[in-house]
């Protein structure tokens, strides 16, 4: 019983490759018998990209904090390294400019004992 049903799904499943493969052919012949109007029809139309969100303008009432690493990354946690890597540190006394938005005061809270902070 078990295997009648495995030689049934192995049935539709190679029609649907036949069919598949078929359908590929027709289109193929399309573009060879109209070549101005098969760059139309062979190719999916593409998606609109998604629109990216405006850049923060560096104006002068954008509140901003200069953040210093002043202790190693080295053998701490790791949701710690990746907030010293959000705030965009990457060695020991590098120093940083972030806008001061809740997200960069929340991961600046989370490793306070790691930074040295100034408002600017």
């Amino acid at each position: 019983m078990a295997d009648e049903e495995v030689v049934d799904e192995k049935k539709v499943a190679k029609k649907a490759a036949t069919k598949k493969a078929a359908v590929k052919k027709a289109a193929v012949k399309k573009a060879a018998a109209a070549p101005e109007t098969a760059s139309k029809e062979a190719v999916a139309p593409k998606k609109a990209a998604p629109k990216k969100a405006a850049a923060a303008k560096a104006d002068s009432t954008v509140k901003r904090l200069s953040v210093t690493l002043v202790r190693s990354k080295h053998h701490r946690l790791a949701a710690h390294r990746a907030c010293a890597a959000g705030l965009g540190l990457r060695r020991m006394h590098q120093t940083v400019q972030v806008i001061d938005t809740p997200e960069n005061r929340g991961m600046i809270n989370k490793i306070h004992y790691m930074l040295n902070v100034e408002e600017v």
